[in-house]
């Protein structure tokens, strides 16, 4: 989820944010780490199309993963003189690869399931049916995964990390796609084998969807596509309310991790003395500050109500 739809009301420090996403995409490549190696060797050993390409999904998952957590830890780098806001942009980047590997994989397990599919119409290749066990370990997949997703949302909306969010939706993109390995590994068993390499389409479809989410919810995050309706209105109901500010010209933020930076540009009476002009600014950076929590900073431009710079 992006900053554009929702961002967090409340903060945490910078040390427990970093510990808590640290945690959560750690236990991310745990875990897919497992999945991948027995969706892999049980989808080859049982036959299954779908529960091997949900393996390969798991494989792009640990891929991404590692990318991710090297990210992670990029953007909890002090600030510097180049980077005055630190480096937490690093985290819509990791949100960045993991919208690309997702859809990389998706595209890779659609074509392999179709040209599975193909085959099986045209009576080419070995299509005795899925044995037992790939139902087993795709059931396996759908609770680890509804566990995952639960616990890496919590952490994402408390953290407001785009690379622990985009990994929390990526679980549950993975509960969609083991679900319909289910479906698949179970028709198969009752003799509709075409079903298993049709579910592993249904899976590269559900997964491309998540990956495109993904992709352009970052996008926008690096493309400071800000403030976005809800927080465009917050901020221009704190600042109408102080005294002085006759009318709001634009407004526009750059995120910065958890935190936002404010630029905003007002209307004042061109009567008024320069000084009087940089009170109400003054005035209007308190207000945002208080007002919104997860405000780093405030810049105020302000402009006579006749148009001409003050």
């Amino acid at each position: 989820m992006s900053m554009t739809s929702s961002v967090s009301s409340t903060t945490i420090s910078a040390t427990e944010r970093s510990k808590l996403s640290n945690q959560a995409v750690s236990l991310a490549l745990i875990s897919n780490v497992l999945l991948a190696l027995m969706k892999t060797s049980v989808g080859i050993l049982g036959h299954s199309p779908a529960l091997l390409a949900d393996g390969i999904n798991s494989t792009s998952d640990v891929v991404y993963n590692i990318v991710v957590s090297a990210f992670v830890r990029a953007a909890h780098k002090p600030a510097d003189d180049e980077h005055p806001y630190g480096h937490t942009q690093f985290e819509s980047v990791g949100a960045l690869v993991v919208g690309a590997f997702v859809i990389t994989t998706a595209v890779t397990i659609f074509w392999d399931s179709i040209n599975s599919l193909f085959d099986f119409f045209k009576g080419i290749g070995d299509f005795a049916g899925s044995a037992q066990y790939t139902l087993y370990a795709a059931l396996f997949t759908v609770l680890l995964k509804w566990a995952l997703s639960i616990y890496t949302r919590k952490i994402g909306k408390k953290t407001n990390n785009p690379s622990v969010i985009a990994v929390a939706q990526d679980h549950r993109n993975d509960i969609f796609s083991a679900t319909a390995v289910v479906i698949g590994t179970t028709m198969s068993q009752f003799g509709y084998h075409w079903v298993d390499p049709l579910a592993g389409a249904v899976v590269a479809a559900v997964i491309l969807r998540t990956g495109i989410g993904i992709l352009r919810d970052s996008t926008d995050d690096l493309m400071d596509t800000l403030p976005g309706k809800v927080l465009n209105e917050h901020i221009r109901e704190l600042t109408s309310q102080v005294p002085g500010v006759q009318a709001i010209d634009s407004v526009k933020a750059h995120r910065f991790g958890q935190y936002i930076v404010i630029n905003l540009a007002i209307f004042v009476d061109g009567a008024i003395s320069v000084d009087e002009g940089d009170a109400i600014s003054d005035h209007v950076e308190k207000a945002l500050v208080d007002g919104i929590d997860y405000v780093r900073a405030v810049h105020v431009h302000f402009h006579s109500k006749v148009g001409t710079h003050v």
